[in-house]
């Protein structure tokens, strides 16, 4: 069932979660329902802050990353010096293209690409887009991270890296919004309105839903207007490891650092759902923000489809 599956995988679309945790749940899932033990190039693509790495460790638990997130940068890049040596010793490797070709010209990276592959062992590239034109190949298996996470198995027509990057690129801008606008809607739900049991977290289209087990005396309205005159400050936001975030001068505390506009001031057109919506599966209430080109759907809950929990 599971080969038929993945014969037949054209296209699947996922939302991109906030925060590494679910980033990691989801590369997992991801995992287990799309990737053959015989896949051996498997390309990820998306920008900056999109959450690759969380993905990839996901995917690929115990895999040794060459240029983490913590700042670890592995050297010399194990791909490399095992071609030094005349052979492979790990089953599994990972490059990131856009760091590596700081130090290593690119067909020196795509020819060590073709061997390792040659030789049955498997490759993650980051930034595939990046080596697709010197490798001449396309990878097995295409993830690209941007708003969503696309997983693609590529056939002699495509998609080609270029087109999905081009897809990624511009949907990470509205999740960059939406999770900022998380935030700042979380931040005055706690301290102005009482809010003390910590929020889930769900996800929509170009926006957040925030999950609370009571009903908050909070005019949704009210907490719009107060959002957007954050937002209108023009408040900068800045990444300070991989637990908090900066509003400003203030330190907030954040699962997701990287994945947040420069400037509240980029976020666009954004506003609250103006009533709760009552999940009588988890039994809680729903609060839903959204940023971006407006829709006709977006006055009520229809087409704001919410995945599921993680």
């Amino acid at each position: 069932m599971k080969s038929m599956m993945l014969e037949q995988l054209m296209y699947a679309s996922y939302f991109a979660p906030r925060g590494r945790n679910r980033m990691y749940i989801l590369g997992q899932q991801i995992s287990e329902r799309y990737l053959s033990p015989l896949d051996r190039l498997i390309g990820v693509i998306g920008d900056a802050g999109a959450g690759k790495s969380s993905l990839i460790k996901g995917m690929f638990p115990g895999l040794e990353l060459t240029n983490d997130d913590d700042g670890v940068n592995v050297r010399p890049l194990p791909l490399l010096k095992n071609i030094d040596k005349g052979f492979f010793t790990s089953h599994t490797y990972h490059v990131d293209i856009r760091f590596e070709s700081a130090f290593t010209q690119i067909y020196i990276l795509a020819d060590a690409v073709k061997r390792a592959i040659s030789q049955n062992k498997r490759v993650i590239v980051e930034h595939f887009d990046l080596l697709y034109p010197a490798l001449g190949e396309n990878a097995d298996v295409l993830i690209g991270v941007g708003g969503d996470v696309i997983v693609v198995r590529p056939t002699t027509f495509g998609p080609f890296p270029q087109e999905v990057i081009s897809v990624v690129t511009k949907t990470l801008r509205y999740r960059k919004m939406a999770h900022t606008a998380e935030d700042i809607t979380s931040r005055i739900l706690l301290h102005d309105y009482g809010a003390i049991l910590p929020f889930g977290h769900r996800d929509v289209h170009n926006g957040f839903v925030l999950e609370y087990p009571l009903p908050l005396d909070a005019d949704l309205a009210e907490v719009e207007k107060k959002v957007k005159h954050i937002i209108d400050e023009g408040l900068s936001v800045c990444y300070v490891d991989e637990g908090h975030i900066t509003f400003g001068d203030d330190l907030w505390v954040c699962s997701g650092p990287r994945t947040h506009v420069r400037n509240t001031d980029e976020i666009e057109n954004f506003r609250i759902i103006p009533e709760y919506k009552y999940d009588p599966k988890t039994n809680s209430y729903l609060i839903i923000g959204v940023v971006g080109p407006h829709s006709d759907n977006l006055d009520g809950f229809a087409g704001l489809s919410h995945a599921a929990t993680i």
